[in-house]
């Protein structure tokens, strides 16, 4: 292992997750909020330093479910994407999960067994290829520091909260802010019962294991956590402190929680308030989520998905839920590259939930 990497990269990947969907749990709407060291309580179970680090998967069972986790089915968002002959669903996932989401609701589990082929943003068991984007975009080069990188208060804030879960600042020091506060926030999650070990990318790709179907990517890790590498260092410093804010005020869970139940009830209504109630504006990682993370990649999906549908398979897209809302959300950026695209209908579905092309 290398020197600069003490602690094991299977654990921060894990704990930081699939970086855009923590992030925009964690992305901050107010200022001066408490420090997080003087709110995160300890991590029971959470061994992840050193020697001692456990497997996520481990992590995660030592945690208890929380009593606020609503029970399943879980309904999501579900799209028909259709045009001469060419047929995909379009489901929108959460990343972290429970075991009381699963079943799907019918109508998911009918579309993805007509589904002959899978679709994700990537493969999230290519552990390689994650290890190589850290390394790449993560990591500080040459044994350097975060210590040189942000102020001392930013410094002392992180290293309490690190504290706070058991993990000394030598296991994690070389990695950049931005990784760091996904992490942090990953950790947060799993302590609340969503663990990324039933996150639906999981439950999705055991699913296709076991019929043997194909798996498609949309994009890669090396390209994620790249775009997290645009940040420059103030801004980078700035997502880290705002997610310490959101951390230690219980912000963080609060929107996590509202993704989660919004998703579980599959309320149209509820679901296209996400993007406003739960970024915000007015601060680093609201305007990066949303000018970055989707306004930016939410076409580039749109690409790929109609570049795959040519190939005369039916497809089961399984992307992030915030990918799915709004103006700039992928069903209405399909319906206007032509694709009939329709709401697959559910009770809290309203009736004029489809987009048909211009």
């Amino acid at each position: 292992m290398s020197p600069y990497l003490p602690l094991p990269l299977c654990i921060i990947r894990s704990l930081a997750g699939l970086v855009f969907s923590l992030a925009a749990f964690a992305a901050s709407g107010s200022e001066g909020a408490p420090e997080a060291s003087a709110e995160l309580a300890p991590a029971s179970g959470i061994a992840v330093a050193g020697a001692a680090a456990h497997s996520a998967h481990t992590l995660a069972a030592q945690q208890p479910a929380r009593a606020g986790i609503r029970p399943g089915p879980g309904h999501g968002a579900l799209f028909r994407i259709s045009r001469d002959g060419e047929m995909a669903y379009l489901f929108g996932t959460i990343h972290v999960g429970a075991t009381s989401f699963y079943p799907l609701a019918p109508q998911v589990s009918q579309a993805l067994a007509e589904a002959t082929q899978l679709v994700l943003e990537l493969d999230t068991r290519a552990d390689a290829a994650f290890d190589q984007a850290v390394a790449r975009h993560a990591s500080y080069a040459g044994g350097d520091h975060i210590r040189h990188h942000v102020s001392a208060d930013t410094l002392r804030r992180l290293v309490k909260a690190l504290h706070a879960v058991g993990i000394p600042l030598s296991d994690v020091g070389h990695l950049k802010p931005w990784l760091l506060a996904n992490m942090l926030t990953g950790i947060a999650l799993e302590k609340n019962g969503f663990q990324r070990a039933h996150g639906n990318e999981s439950f999705l790709l055991d699913a296709v294991q076991a019929r043997g179907a194909r798996l498609a990517e949309l994009e890669s890790a090396d390209y994620q956590l790249s775009l997290f590498d645009t940040l420059d260092e103030d801004r980078a410093e700035s997502y880290l402190r705002e997610a310490l804010d959101d951390l230690s005020s219980g912000s963080a869970m609060k929107k996590a929680r509202a993704v989660i139940d919004a998703w579980t009830s599959g309320d149209a209504d509820a679901l296209e308030a996400l993007i406003p109630d739960t970024i915000g504006a007015g601060t680093v990682t609201s305007d990066f989520t949303l000018r970055t993370l989707l306004d930016r990649r939410n076409p580039e999906m749109a690409q790929r998905i109609a570049h795959i549908m040519k190939d005369g398979k039916v497809s089961f897209v399984g992307v992030g839920l915030l990918h799915l809302l709004g103006a700039n959300g992928l069903p209405r950026l399909l319906a206007q590259r032509g694709y009939r695209v329709e709401r697959v209908v559910q009770a809290s579905a309203p009736k004029d939930a489809g987009f048909r092309p211009r």
